[in-house]
């Protein structure tokens, strides 16, 4: 069965190679060939590590708050839809995945609350909401340009699409 696979994967890269298909290896022993996206993993292991912090999870728990944090992570705006100022949708990485941004259903917040007044399903929901908080603002800067390392950019003009920073929003929004 693999000598089978062989042959025919040997067979699609050279037909990939004719149409000018360019390969490009990343091994996965070197997050450094990552670049852009190994940072984005950096800055996501090291919130879920703090907001997590010393908490028990069981493995359901552990599972529903990464798959609530992944959902943050993939609502990330890559860029504005349209040229149109009027359209304010952008594209995120929710769209490769399910074809349309990902949403989810407004609820209180709990961050306020200290943590032994929750049950537990409270106490993830506080956990993501304070995952969101922290990675948001930490996105955020990165989306600020640096004039010193990079060219200077003109300043923001009527018509520009622009994050609004709103502490009632709820996540993935």
């Amino acid at each position: 069965m693999f000598l089978e696979a062989s042959k025919e994967s040997t067979l699609l890269a050279s037909r990939l190679a004719l149409h000018g298909t360019e390969w490009r290896f990343n091994p996965p022993g070197a997050p450094h060939f990552g670049g852009i996206w190994e940072a984005t993993v950096k800055s996501a292991k090291h919130h879920i590590r703090r907001v997590i912090g010393d908490t028990m999870l069981t493995y359901e728990e552990m599972s529903t708050f990464l798959v609530q944090v992944e959902a943050c992570l993939n609502s990330k705006s890559l860029q504005s839809m349209s040229d149109d100022p009027d359209d304010l949708t952008a594209l995120t990485l929710g769209h490769f995945l399910i074809g349309e941004s990902l949403n989810s259903i407004p609820g209180p917040s709990y961050i306020k609350i200290t943590s032994n007044r929750l049950s537990r399903w409270q106490l993830l929901q506080q956990m993501r909401q304070h995952f969101w908080q922290r990675w948001f603002s930490d996105y955020l800067k990165d989306l600020q340009p640096r004039s010193k390392w990079r060219t200077p950019y003109p300043s923001l003009e009527v018509g520009d699409l622009a994050f609004i920073r709103d502490e009632n929003s709820p996540p993935t929004k």
